[in-house]
């Protein structure tokens, strides 16, 4: 069986502890809620628990495709829970959160994939607290246009949608996925209003010249906001660790984000979608 690759030492984190990352541990198990954080194995979970934030994961813990890189199950989801958008929304309110992000794993046995229980949730936030600036992260809901436009209708602060990848890379690391399909859904954000934000890993076998490329296919839909992070290989079954970005390079990639025209590029490491997402977007969103 092969091995997973030793890490560098810039990969070390911390593991979660702490009275405060205790407590949100325990409200959303009160509220039985999933996160995106423990079922993708997020690296930066105890930091973020320790800071009274969470990405909260909507419709349930098994999706319904099997990308290669991804740690959350795949199999035969359960019928969505009506009542989650509540408990979501209290959660929120119980954390006095500011900024509030929603993922999903995808559901493409939904005949909407699930757009509508994403519009109920942010309904339900914004009754519940009405400051907090939302960001969903959704699927792409195979190409539907009307779904998407459910999700958009709810106006949520931020949409995002990863790419996750150089379209070379979608056969082995997203088989069901399409890269055009995916500019798009960012397309119909900014086009509808919306600040659009994308994510890509790095480390999966991709070129420079790919990732230049995909900077460049992105912003031509109009998205600004970009998230760059490290592949992190969550089991030997998953696809490989190609190799290890370094953090100077990861710096190289803010440069060139900025200079070809992103708002804001987060890149590092550890980075992902929804880590520092309030920073990410302060002085965009009032």
């Amino acid at each position: 069986m092969p091995s997973i690759q030793k890490k560098p030492a810039w990969l070390k984190v911390r593991l979660p502890s702490g009275d405060t990352y205790k407590e949100v541990h325990d409200l959303i198990r009160s509220q039985n809620l999933h996160t995106v954080c423990s079922s993708a194995r997020c690296p930066n979970l105890g930091e973020c628990w320790g800071n009274r934030t969470a990405t909260f994961m909507i419709l349930g813990d098994i999706c319904s495709r099997n990308c290669s890189f991804c740690a959350v199950t795949t199999g035969k989801p359960q019928p969505s829970d009506q009542d989650e958008p509540r408990r979501v929304a209290e959660s929120v309110q119980t954390l006095e959160l500011k900024y509030a992000v929603i993922t999903s794993v995808t559901r493409d046995d939904l005949s909407d994939g699930g757009a509508a229980h994403f519009a109920a949730t942010i309904k339900a936030i914004r009754n519940a607290a009405p400051s907090c600036k939302i960001e969903v992260l959704i699927p792409d809901f195979q190409g539907d246009e009307s779904a998407l436009e459910v999700v958009i209708k709810a106006q949520p602060d931020i949409l995002n949608h990863n790419l996750e990848t150089v379209p070379s890379l979608y056969p082995t690391v997203r088989p069901q996925a399409d890269y055009r399909r995916s500019l798009q859904v960012l397309e119909r954000a900014a086009a509808a209003g919306l600040r659009a934000k994308t994510g890509l890993m790095l480390g999966l076998g991709e070129t420079a010249g790919e990732v230049d490329q995909a900077f460049s296919d992105v912003l031509s839909t109009g998205c600004r906001l970009l998230t760059i992070g490290q592949y992190l290989q969550p089991s030997t079954l998953h696809h490989p660790v190609i190799r290890y970005v370094t953090p100077d390079e990861f710096a190289h990639w803010v440069e060139v984000g900025r200079a070809k025209g992103f708002d804001h590029v987060e890149a590092g490491p550890l980075v992902r979608s929804s880590y520092h997402a309030h920073r990410q977007v302060e002085g965009i969103v009032g």
